[in-house]
């Protein structure tokens, strides 16, 4: 009960940010599309580059974020699927963004360092960017496949700096070069305003109570997606590395299980917004699971992690 409570108290204010974007976007005008392409293609691409050029790379770990992207797309193609069955508003390409990653960075690492530390935080940033690299790559082509050809939508994925960063961060990492000491400051002040901004997004996405819930049938099967499948995924995963494969610890276990339970990704409004698919659906849905990932992080953590 103390660690759901602390737990808890870390959370709030990412609350308050949501709310102070909200504000910002009723009564200041903000605009959250021009926030959305300083995520995209500035921030976003900078927070991947230093956090690769501060893990130390294995081939183990190197497979970690191709084993997360792997669960992302899997997740997200069998969603797509029942959402071009029951989905007729043109909302069904938001929904494999909405169930296959999570906000594993804006709300996940504030999370991550609270229960493993700062040793398990390191994995779960490693294991983090495979659900960047879903978002930036799969999740953005079947969002953009709402609205363009095959060609524009790859042209499109083709222009997101974030896997470039991420190759050349790999690169240069295993060559042995580092950040040059005075842009450290720099890298850590654009990690700074990936949360924040990235949370203050969903809050200028949501201009009336009535935009929250939208398509009934959007939200359940988003929920559905995000806060079932992707946990018994990984907990699948959990048991069968730890009985039969043996490959990965238990912080990889629970790296990966925390991901899972993470609400909708903050990344979903900021692409919806650049396409203009669904954004109001895709900000209230996405402030929705937050809300209720108040509540459902906590149990799930006791729950599984014994905490």
């Amino acid at each position: 009960m103390a660690a759901a409570l602390a737990l808890l108290i870390k959370l709030l204010p990412l609350y308050v940010t949501v709310a102070l974007g909200w504000i910002a976007g009723r009564y200041l005008e903000a605009s959250g599309k021009h926030i959305a392409g300083i995520m995209l293609y500035i921030v976003t691409p900078s927070v991947v580059f230093s956090g690769v050029m501060a893990a130390p790379l294995t081939p183990q770990v190197i497979l970690l974020p191709a084993l997360v992207f792997g669960f992302c797309t899997v997740i997200a193609l069998l969603h797509l699927a029942v959402a071009r069955r029951v989905l007729t508003d043109g909302s069904a390409s938001v929904i494999p963004l909405s169930v296959g990653t999570g906000n594993t960075g804006y709300f996940g690492i504030p999370v991550a360092l609270l229960l493993f530390g700062e040793q398990g935080l390191a994995i779960y940033i490693v294991c983090m960017l495979g659900t960047t690299l879903f978002e930036n790559s799969v999740g953005f082509y079947l969002a953009a496949r709402g609205r363009y050809s095959i060609r524009d939508a790859l042209v499109r994925v083709a222009r997101l700096p974030s896997v470039y960063a991420f190759a050349a961060a790999v690169a240069l990492n295993l060559s042995g070069v580092s950040i040059p000491g005075a842009f450290v400051p720099l890298f850590d002040n654009l990690r700074g305003a990936y949360s924040i901004l990235g949370m203050m997004i969903i809050g200028m996405g949501i201009l009336s109570f009535r935009g929250l819930a939208g398509n009934p049938m959007f939200t359940g099967l988003a929920f559905f997606g995000k806060f079932v499948s992707w946990p018994l995924l990984a907990l699948a995963f959990w048991w069968l590395d730890a009985h039969l494969l043996g490959i990965y610890d238990l912080a990889v276990h629970q790296a990966i299980f925390l991901i899972s339970i993470t609400p909708i990704a903050a990344n979903t409004v900021v692409i919806a917004t650049l396409l203009d698919a669904a954004p109001r659906q895709a900000a209230g849905t996405t402030l929705l699971s937050t809300l209720f990932a108040l509540g459902f992080i906590p149990v799930m953590i006791a729950w599984v992690f014994g905490a």
